[in-house]
């Protein structure tokens, strides 16, 4: 994209973190860092910080998808993403809209479980997800513990690499396109496991070690989405928003912004004079 062309525009269906470090905030900023114009549809409202959530309001399945469909009449939406749907009737109706065709470049962040193990997502959105959205999607991004949901396994049983490849193999017999397994959640690497129609692909990465977390999963889906929308073939968009987040972890692992897990360094500001 030259200096003075029109930006692509990508459009994050997710949920609102009042924090900023997560969520849609995320994703919008990972849009723009990544030179991308971000739109939205918010999913939810949180009221949450960088310790904890303590609050969350859905909205109505119907005003999500008005959100969308608004976005789509007006923008050449060029990928999208999503992130925490709250529950099955959102769900439903992101999935009925990408079974029409209208959701480019789908990345599906399946937003399933907390970050302490809590599920996120009652029973019915879960079976939404196999039976429904997953199938129209290019591309999948579970962590290990949403993994481990969506093929009925537990954590624990996917520390080996094949065993990571055969849940990811088990996850794109759904019809997803490509499954990128996050390594995250691992502790001594943070090795992600990409499957898709070329075969198996392993990102390596050494662990950053820092507190600075919040946010990783959101941002790692929407920079897919970012370079699906700039023209990146899948693996290559898989492989930079990798890229992306290690470089935006490694520069805020020094910060101090609240007390709990700190966002990211989606702009590289650290690396800055």
């Amino acid at each position: 994209m030259s200096q003075f062309s029109t930006p692509p525009t990508a459009l994050t269906i997710a949920g609102s973190d009042s924090g900023g470090g997560a969520g849609a905030q995320a994703d919008l900023k990972t849009f723009a860092a990544l030179r991308v114009h971000g739109t939205s549809a918010l999913t939810a409202v949180t009221a949450q910080n960088t310790t904890g959530v303590r609050g969350v309001v859905a909205l109505e399945p119907a005003f999500v998808r008005l959100q969308v469909e608004t976005v789509l009449d007006d923008f050449e939406v060029r990928s999208v993403k999503t992130g925490m749907l709250a529950n099955g009737g959102i769900v439903a109706e992101v999935a009925c809209l990408a079974e029409q065709g209208r959701l480019p470049g789908l990345v599906v962040d399946p937003v399933l479980v907390s970050s302490t193990g809590h599920p996120l997502l009652e029973a019915e959105g879960i079976a939404a997800y196999l039976e429904r959205l997953l199938p129209q999607a290019l591309v999948a991004t579970p962590n290990l513990r949403e993994a481990a949901v969506l093929g009925g396994t537990t954590v624990d049983a996917l520390v080996s690499l094949d065993a990571r490849v055969a849940v990811a193999e088990q996850i794109r017999q759904r019809g997803t396109r490509w499954v990128v397994v996050k390594g995250g959640h691992l502790t001594d690497s943070a090795d992600d496991v990409v499957v898709g129609p070329e075969g198996v692909t392993v990102l390596p990465s050494a662990r950053v070690e820092t507190g600075n977390d919040h946010g990783t999963g959101c941002s790692l889906s929407a920079a897919v989405a970012a370079r699906l929308a700039q023209g990146d073939d899948v693996l290559d968009a898989i492989a930079t928003a990798k890229d992306f987040v290690h470089r935006a972890l490694a520069g805020a692992a020094d910060w101090r912004l609240g007390a709990g897990h700190g966002p990211v360094d989606h702009f590289g500001w650290s690396a800055r004079p």
